[in-house]
């Protein structure tokens, strides 16, 4: 995958951008399936809130007979131990932080960006924010886990140590279940993480009980 920037679609707010969620759509999916969430969100007015909604490289995955479609990285395997490709999560990492130093070069800080992800796009925000070398406003985990399975990422940065982390799973996931987003939750508390957990009565989606809540959350973290 080239390190250049992503296409991506990208919601202005009304008035002059001061924050950003940078939201990462799951495997075979693209920024088209999360965009329609922000007048859901049902923001402030002036909320000055930029959102932008990347879309995945092309590439193969293997558990889907190697058709290629848009995946964050290559899924080998239904065991959640060998599942993620790691050196294709390494590569969209370095994507994703071009994103994120994009925002930061138009003026955003990085303590006014959240990085966001649902399934294979959460693996990925949790797994670069972990690593990032600049303090971030807030990490969004949800339904997914860890790519390193049952331990965290090597070179976590100590810049976002005190981060809030808010991970949220559906009860009835068949997809990735949620006992694997709980082996992630496990492993962040141990390790003295910021972080808060939500699950949901549902499957491998959304729901809008969900958004009205991660809504106050991302106000908490960008508007306070």
């Amino acid at each position: 995958m080239p390190t250049t920037l992503l296409e991506r679609i990208t919601i202005e707010p009304k008035s002059p951008a001061t924050s950003c969620v940078i939201w990462l759509h799951g495997l075979g999916d693209s920024g088209a399936g999360f965009a329609p969430i922000v007048p859901v969100l049902a923001l402030p007015e002036n909320h000055g809130i930029r959102f932008v909604f990347p879309h995945a490289p092309e590439q193969a995955v293997t558990i889907n007979q190697g058709y290629v479609m848009r995946s964050w990285y290559d899924i080998k395997s239904m065991d959640l131990h060998n599942r993620a490709d790691i050196e294709g999560v390494l590569a969209s990492e370095k994507l994703v932080k071009c994103l994120i130093q994009e925002q930061i070069d138009s003026g955003i800080p990085a303590e006014k960006i959240i990085l966001a992800g649902f399934s294979q796009g959460g693996v990925l925000s949790l797994f670069t924010a972990l690593r990032f070398e600049h303090s971030l406003a807030g990490i969004l985990a949800l339904s997914c886990y860890l790519p390193t399975a049952d331990k965290l990422p090597e070179q976590c940065h100590s810049a976002n140590a005190d981060t809030p982390i808010l991970q949220n799973h559906g009860e009835r996931d068949g997809v990735v279940p949620i006992s694997a987003g709980k082996i992630a939750n496990d492993l962040l508390n141990a390790a003295k993480y910021n972080v808060t957990w939500k699950s949901y009565p549902m499957e491998h989606s959304v729901l809008p009980e969900q958004l009205a809540d991660i809504s106050v959350w991302l106000q908490a973290r960008l508007l306070a």
